[in-house]
């Protein structure tokens, strides 16, 4: 069938319109990776640098020789990676045992699920409720509090029950516990959802910013994009008055924060592409059947 001049015109605005956004939204991504790779010397005269012409990673080895920034990233590391597991492991849990059309209560505990997707308590009870726990200063603190989602545990729960029952019944005559159906059955079929909130977890433990402000007071137990912020403000605050012997010294605190900026996120980066394919499977659970 022959296309019509009005299909090929609204095709090409189409595609002109998406180009053009597309390069918006990588811009300011490229322009943060070429200050960083920028010769200190060359961004004290140039300030603007679109395609530097002396490359250098002069800024990477003062951060990853900065003590205080190797800490963050651990201490960021521990939450992706242990966080994650555990939310995993709990959300899964309690999806699961709510699928099952035999628990007594159900649907109350489903209603108050639901509640807490719909209602936020605010700063004040989260902060007393950690206080009293004795987690403040702990990096526990940025974990157990946010440990599962309940919107997440619906969404899993959809997920679940689109796995027949024939196969809980053959487990069970085979002589199989819940807990047995759930470990061997259950998370192996449903690697597609794991994937994908796992990475809704990992990006969310990441990028914690706002709970470690409230709850870590030792700048030892910082995580990385809080030294993000305090890198900012420091490097904000602080006067340049001789350019030359900053130069010598240290790197430009933009190029500074510009290599900071690519270090926090390209582990996130590197993990996407090893998990696409599970997430495309895992982004429409609980769609069809809830």
């Amino acid at each position: 069938m022959k296309e019509q001049w009005s299909d090929k015109l609204f095709h090409t605005i189409n595609y002109t319109a998406l180009a053009l956004i597309s390069l918006i939204c990588l811009f300011p991504l490229y322009y943060i990776f070429a200050v960083s790779f920028t010769d200190p010397q060359e961004y004290l005269i140039r300030r603007a640098v679109l395609f530097p012409h002396q490359w250098s990673i002069a800024s990477y080895k003062y951060i990853f020789s900065n003590n205080s920034f190797i800490k963050a990233f651990e201490v960021s590391g521990f939450l992706a990676t242990v966080g994650t597991f555990l939310s995993l492991a709990v959300t899964s849990a309690g999806a699961y045992v709510l699928s099952r059309k035999r628990l007594i209560g159900r649907r109350p505990m489903m209603l108050m699920i639901l509640l807490t997707t719909l209602f936020n308590p605010g700063i004040i009870p989260p902060y007393l409720l950690v206080r009293d726990l004795g987690l403040i200063n702990s990096i526990w603190s940025l974990i157990l509090p946010v440990l599962t989602s309940g919107w997440y545990v619906l969404l899993m729960k959809g997920f679940f029950d689109s796995i027949p029952d024939e196969l809980e019944e053959a487990a069970k005559i085979d002589g199989c516990s819940d807990l047995g159906i759930w470990f061997k059955i259950v998370l192996p079929l449903s690697l597609p959802a794991l994937v994908a909130f796992g990475l809704f977890y990992a990006v969310a433990y990441w990028n914690t910013f706002f709970s470690a402000i409230l709850y870590i007071n030792d700048p030892v137990k910082r995580p990385l994009q809080v030294l993000l912020q305090v890198l900012l403000i420091e490097s904000s605050s602080t006067a340049t008055a001789n350019a030359a012997e900053t130069a010598a010294n240290q790197p430009p605190s933009e190029t500074l924060k510009m290599a900071a900026v690519v270090v926090a996120t390209i582990p996130i980066l590197m993990v996407y592409p090893f998990l696409q394919k599970h997430f495309a499977k895992g982004a429409m659970i609980g769609s069809v059947k809830g």
